[in-house]
C-alpha cells in the first residue's frame, strides 16, 4: 500500500472482487488521503465504479477489507452502515434524480431517509443554500424533466452535499456533457473540495477533467493499479498502457484486428425493393 503523508480517511486492503468467473479487482490495496481529490481512471470495465462502490459498501468484496477512518466497514450489517453512510455523498453517473419529485424534494430525500424533520423552515433554508452552491437557487420547484443534462448533474450534486458529507464520490460526473458544461462540473468539484474541505474521489474517462481537479490519479488496468501519482507523473508514465489510455490511442493488437482485410457482404435488400 502506498503510504501518504496525510491522514487516511478511507483505505482498502487486499481487495478482491469477482462476478462469477470474471476477476474485476485483483488484490488491491490503497489509502485515500483526507481533504484531497483522488481521481480513478482506466478503460471501460476495469473496475473503477466497482472500486468506489466498495468504499461505501454498496458492494462487498470476495476477500479483503474496507476501512472508514480506523473502522472496518465491509463486514457491517446494513443497519450498522446507515450511520457510516451519512458521512458520504454520492453523485451517480446519470444523476439518479427521482423524476416524480421536484428539485427541492430530491435534495430533501436523503435527509428524510436518515432524520425526522422537525423544522421545515430550516430544511427550506438548507435546500436554498445547497442549490446556491451549485448555482441553481430558484429552481426548487422545477422537475428533472425541465432541466438540461448539466443542470440535472448539479441538482444531483446539491443532493449529494445535503447532509454535509466528509467524503464525496463522483461516478463519471462529466459523461454526456459538452466541454463547457463539463468544465462547470469540474469547477464545482474544486469549489466544494475547497470550501467544504471534503475528501473527493472521482471516477472518470475524461483526462481534461482528471488533470484539472486531481491531487492524485490512480489508473486501474486488468484489476490492478497500473499507475499512481500526480498529473505530471501520469503524463510522463513510461508504461505503454498508461500512455495509450491518457492519449486515447488504440493498442497495436486492437489496431491490427481493425485493419485486417475482409470482404464486405452485399446488402440483402436494396431501397427499391421497398418501393
Amino acid at each position: 500500500m502506498q503510504s501518504r503523508d496525510g491522514e487516511a480517511v478511507l483505505s482498502v486492503k487486499n481487495l478482491t472482487k469477482r462476478f462469477g468467473s470474471k476477476l474485476v479487482l485483483d488484490n488491491i490495496s490503497l489509502t485515500i488521503e483526507k481533504g484531497k481529490t483522488t481521481v480513478v481512471i482506466g478503460p471501460s470495465g476495469c473496475g473503477k465504479t466497482v472500486l468506489i462502490k466498495h468504499l461505501i459498501v454498496l458492494l462487498r468484496p470476495n476477500s479483503g477489507e474496507v476501512y472508514f477512518k480506523d473502522r472496518r466497514i465491509d463486514n457491517l450489517r446494513e443497519d450498522e452502515l446507515n450511520g457510516i453512510r451519512t458521512h458520504y455523498g454520492f453523485l451517480f453517473q446519470g444523476g439518479a434524480l427521482f423524476d416524480s419529485l421536484s428539485v427541492a424534494e430530491n435534495i430533501i430525500f436523503p435527509i428524510r431517509q436518515h432524520y425526522t424533520i422537525s423544522s421545515w423552515k430550516e430544511v427550506e433554508e438548507l435546500v436554498k443554500a445547497k442549490l446556491a452552491m451549485v448555482g441553481l437557487d430558484g429552481y426548487q420547484n422545477y422537475y428533472p424533466a425541465n432541466l438540461s443534462g448539466g443542470q440535472r448533474k448539479r441538482v444531483a450534486l446539491a443532493r449529494a452535499i445535503a447532509m454535509n458529507p466528509e467524503i464525496i464520490l463522483y461516478d463519471e460526473p462529466t459523461t454526456g456533457l459538452d466541454p463547457i458544461r463539463s468544465d462547470v462540473i469540474n469547477e464545482l468539484i474544486l469549489k466544494l473540495q475547497r470550501e467544504l474541505k471534503v475528501t473527493t474521489i472521482v471516477v472518470t474517462h475524461d483526462m481534461t477533467s482528471a488533470y484539472k481537479i486531481a491531487n492524485r490519479i490512480i489508473m486501474l488496468h486488468n484489476g490492478k493499479i497500473a499507475a499512481d501519482g500526480d498529473a505530471d507523473h501520469i503524463r510522463n508514465h513510461p508504461h505503454p498502457v498508461v500512455q495509450q489510455f491518457i492519449n486515447g490511442q488504440v493498442g497495436d493488437d486492437d489496431l491490427a484486428v481493425l485493419r485486417m482485410s475482409g470482404t464486405i457482404s452485399q446488402a440483402q435488400f436494396l431501397p427499391r425493393d421497398f418501393e
